[in-house]
């Protein structure tokens, strides 16, 4: 088994003072949301009258903080963020009392400031650019499909910067967070390597604890949207059916349909765009959404998976049967360090179900092996 490591650097500076307090470490990355720690230290009254680390000024509101994760001498970037909350607690037994510290990645600082602001001339990935430069990052963006001509329409901003940005992904099929000095806007990326693999009771393989799986066949729908041309006064209508998005599994949901079950189908209402670029684009994201009927969750220690397990990338899990065996992408890992150890609990999702044929269940394979189920 490998060693476990954390490092925990406040304002530029590893705070290894604190560590023998530290009674639990959890920093929490999701798809959607923005990371997210929370820092558990055990405090002492001194005869002075003081607490420790109470008064610290490390400890403070908005001081930066990075942590990372590794075994060995490996180490992962779990978030580099801000302090935003610091919650001490006094029991009556002086042994229990705590000071727990929270804390979010650098969008909370893009989350701060509500705007009304008009973006001319611009697309959407563009607009992300810019926003990300305003506070210093660099960004990663895939050029969107779609510019709004001012002559036509203009982008206008009613919320703040991040709030901003998660709507215009959302309309594009995107993903929209930071991840250390980088702003991301972009595509779920499903073609990049898989992370190591995942083995449920495989074994002397075996590396996951425990894991469930559910397969929700409610979720796949054609999406539709219609609205009047404002310059011609025509009809226009868009219907989206086929996913765009990497298959991670050989048969999608709409093959799970019963011959002569037709899917279900979602009209979008109550939302305005300027024509069938914007209508394509915001019916596919909402469709791609919709194509991952298979979600899973579960827990591993660290030392036996012997990897950082990371959130926004593809992982091959086997051992759980042909049908669910595969490539999935994982959608949330929280990363739990307490005296037990370190554990990474997570949630997968696939938008498939049985091999393609191209999965690989082992380092050494070229390919799909047979008894690998």
């Amino acid at each position: 088994m490998e060693r476990e490591t954390f490092i925990l650097k406040i304002d530029g500076k590893e705070a290894s003072e604190l560590y023998e307090d530290i009674a639990s470490l959890e920093v929490e990355v999701d798809e959607e949301l923005a990371a997210m720690f929370r820092l558990t230290l055990g405090i002492g009254l001194q005869p002075d009258g003081s607490w420790t680390h109470l008064d610290d000024e490390r400890l403070r509101a908005w001081k930066p903080v990075t942590i990372k994760a590794g075994l060995g001498d490996d180490s992962e970037e779990l978030i580099a963020g801000y302090i935003t909350h610091v919650k001490p607690s006094f029991d009556p037994d002086p042994s229990l009392c705590t000071l727990e510290v929270w804390g979010m990645d650098a969008t909370v600082l893009m989350d701060r400031v509500e705007k009304l602001k008009d973006w001319p001339n611009k697309s959407d990935s563009d607009i992300a650019a810019e926003i990300f430069g305003l506070y210093g990052l660099s960004s990663a963006t895939k050029g969107s499909k779609t510019t709004h001509d001012e002559a036509v329409s203009t982008i206008i901003q009613r919320e703040t910067d991040i709030q901003f940005l998660r709507r215009l992904a959302l309309r594009n099929g995107f993903e929209c967070y930071v991840e250390g000095g980088t702003g991301y806007f972009r595509p779920p990326q499903l073609d990049a390597p898989p992370q190591p693999v995942l083995a449920v009771h495989f074994g002397d393989d075996t590396n996951v604890r425990r894991f469930a799986l559910k397969v929700n066949a409610l979720t796949h729908a054609k999406v539709s949207m219609f609205q009047i041309d404002r310059a011609d006064k025509s009809v226009l209508d868009v219907t989206t059916g086929t996913s765009q998005q990497k298959a991670l599994g050989q048969t999608d949901a709409a093959g799970l349909l019963a011959a002569g079950m037709k899917p279900g189908v979602v009209i979008v209402g109550g939302v305005v765009a300027t024509g069938n670029p914007e209508m394509t684009a915001l019916c596919q994201g909402l469709y791609d959404q919709g194509t991952w009927f298979v979600t899973g969750e579960g827990e591993i220690a660290a030392n036996v998976y012997g990897h950082v397990l990371k959130a926004r990338q593809t992982v091959t899990i086997k051992g759980v049967g042909e049908t669910h065996s595969g490539v999935y992408y994982v959608s949330h890992v929280t990363h739990s360090f307490t005296p037990d150890g370190y554990t990474q609990f997570f949630q997968v999702k696939r938008n498939g179900v049985m091999p393609t044929g191209s999965e690989k269940f082992s380092a050494s394979a070229g390919g799909l092996l047979s008894g690998l189920f």
